[in-house]
């Protein structure tokens, strides 16, 4: 029973605290053995140079179409065009393109009144993935960039995106999530927050180490002519299209500063909707990319996949109540391991504690972490029975967002 409990807090602690830990050493050894010009900006490209964010001129930039698939969200249209206006890359290299598919609110209508834009549409609702498979022949610029109309894109997020397209391993560029907080947060925005700061973390670190494995949907880039349609059914479409291009031997860059701003969901319950959904498409993902399991064809991004998803959505998940188990087995007889289970329940009373004062504006933030994480967990559970029935539909309506 010792093998087990210990086995399972292992893996639980390498896939989320031993994974970072281990990608922080070995990009030390990168540095020691390669170095780079030590710039917070800096990507070491695979021939070795330095590429930077930002560094191109206007007349150096390439031509890219901005892609914002939207369904019936005409409300927050005017806001988008607004941040569209803001930003600052060269409007003579810049396309805008709406698809809004199955939307009936009038966001056609409206969006047509802008004579810059293109606009795509087609009554039949088919979901995100069967929009941008449609949409994606008609983008002739070398550079494409999918965002969502409910983000708010850093004003100089395109010209930092393209940049690490100056090395020719890349193939797809994703930018950072952030989470903005507002007055109405509880557990659903601070947990949301901290979880995406972690992974934020984590993706520069794999950038640097090899790839990303796994581009953030609001806001990420890819070479146009390495889009290769997925199926129409697929959940996570920015995730099964950046893992497409690093199985065919191409890397994900990582730019930090290129970054969209969402507000966290309106509620835990709308969060929840969201992470079963995220890993329901995790299981359909993995299913669907057994090439990212080819440890001989590409052995870093392999070992990057396994240790940040595969572990995080099919195992971890799975070994939490079995350490539980195995640790209670053992405070029978051990007054070491009963110490351990004291810890172990206080951390599953915190959580609870969190959830009883999710709604409470004056309830202790600390308690929101082990709430998120538990819950997170659970997810996976959820979206494993949603896979297995295949009842989780990739037309889906985006879970509430605060504010």
């Amino acid at each position: 029973m010792e093998w087990l409990f210990w086995g399972s807090f292992s893996l639980i602690f390498y896939t989320y605290l031993g994974y970072g830990v281990l990608v922080a050493l070995l990009i030390g050894l990168r540095f020691a053995w390669k170095g780079d010009c030590g710039r917070a900006d800096c990507h070491l490209s695979a021939s070795k140079a330095c590429v930077h964010s930002g560094t191109q001129t206007p007349e150096e930039l390439p031509e890219v179409t901005l892609v914002i698939a939207s369904w019936n969200e005409r409300s927050i249209l005017p806001a988008k065009v607004r941040d569209i206006r803001g930003l600052t890359y060269p409007a003579s290299k810049l396309r805008v393109a709406f698809v809004t598919d199955g939307s009936d609110d009038g966001s056609e209508a409206w969006l047509r009144t802008h004579t810059d834009f293109d606009v795509y549409h087609e009554d039949a609702r088919r979901g995100k993935t069967a929009a941008l498979n449609r949409v994606m022949p008609m983008i002739k610029s070398p550079i494409v960039v999918f965002t969502d109309a409910n983000t708010h894109l850093h004003p100089e997020a395109l010209e930092r995106l393209v940049a690490p397209y100056a090395d020719p391993s890349v193939g797809a560029v994703s930018g950072e999530k952030r989470v903005g907080l507002v007055d109405t947060d509880q557990a659903h925005g601070a947990g949301e927050g901290l979880y995406w700061k972690y992974e934020s973390l984590l993706k520069k670190m794999d950038f640097r180490l090899h790839t990303v494995v796994g581009a953030a949907g609001e806001l990420f880039s890819v070479r146009t002519e390495l889009f290769e349609p997925v199926p129409e059914d697929t959940i996570l479409d920015d995730f099964m299209i950046t893992l497409g291009i690093v199985d065919r031997g191409y890397r994900t860059a990582y730019v930090a500063d290129a970054w969209a701003l969402e507000a966290p969901s309106a509620s835990l319950a709308d969060e929840w909707k969201r992470k079963t959904r995220i890993c329901a498409g995790g299981f359909q993902s993995m299913r669907r990319l057994p090439g990212m399991l080819n440890i001989f064809r590409h052995p870093t991004a392999t070992f990057q996949y396994v240790s940040h998803r595969m572990l995080r959505w099919a195992v971890a998940p799975f070994l939490l109540p079995i350490m539980l188990f195995a640790n209670a087995w053992l405070a029978v007889s051990s007054p070491w391991y009963a110490g351990i289970l004291l810890l172990h329940v206080a951390f599953y009373a915190a959580a609870f504690w969190g959830w009883t004062s999710r709604n409470s504006s004056k309830a202790r933030k600390w308690l929101f972490t082990p709430l998120y994480f538990l819950m997170m967990n659970a997810a996976a559970w959820t979206g494993l029975w949603r896979h297995v029935r295949g009842n989780q539909s990739a037309a889906w309506i985006r879970a509430r967002r605060a504010g």
